[in-house]
């Protein structure tokens, strides 16, 4: 089949099509929101991502290299929003001992304070998410959580750290289990970011 689902006749004869046209949509809300609430307190876009990702996840996975993979951007993009970042007193960095070329980034206070002001740019977005009931909401959590995985596994999503990718995570029939934690998981409980996770090998 031609990738012809941006043209209008084709939208309206195949689903998948206008799921696809949908998904577009909503990235555009999302980076719309995100841009604007970056020109209110002047940092960029992926600056404010650094800042919020920085705030929630474990010192080894706060290195370029790892920022570059987790926002699919080059290292010099992730390493000129650090360097504005340290000029703004918002992060600092401490080398890490295993190489002395790498270093991780924290956040200071004035990052910290940042990222209370920063982080509720997707409000909007979760308000009109709170408008659908509970199994409409667990519907989407779902099919989601599918999309990204298979993506992932594509190589289009370079770096999730979801349950399905997890060597803890283990699934027969419609069941999931997780090893680590010793317990079953409904659909709502699996995890999109888990701060437990080990990739699967």
């Amino acid at each position: 089949m031609d990738p012809d689902f941006f043209n209008i006749l084709s939208q309206q004869q195949d689903i998948s099509n206008k799921i696809i046209i949908g998904l577009e949509r909503i990235s555009e809300a999302f980076k719309s929101l995100l841009r604007d609430h970056a020109k209110t307190i002047g940092l960029s876009p992926i600056q404010i991502q650094i800042l919020i990702f920085i705030a929630y996840h474990k010192e080894d996975l706060c290195k370029v290299s790892y920022l570059a993979n987790e926002f699919n951007v080059t290292k010099p993009t992730i390493s000129d929003a650090v360097k504005i970042l340290e000029k703004k007193e918002m992060i600092f960095k401490t080398k890490a001992s295993a190489d002395s070329r790498s270093y991780y980034i924290s956040l200071t206070d004035t990052g910290k304070k940042a990222v209370l002001e920063t982080e509720s740019f997707a409000t909007p977005i979760k308000k009109q998410l709170s408008n659908f009931n509970l199994e409409e909401q667990e519907s989407l959590l779902k099919t989601i959580t599918t999309l990204i995985f298979k993506l992932n596994q594509t190589g289009i999503l370079t770096i999730q750290r979801t349950c399905y990718n997890c060597k803890f995570y283990e699934k027969s029939k419609s069941n999931h289990y997780c090893n680590l934690m010793q317990t079953a998981l409904r659909d709502t409980e699996i995890r999109l970011d888990c701060p437990e996770f080990q990739k699967l090998n």
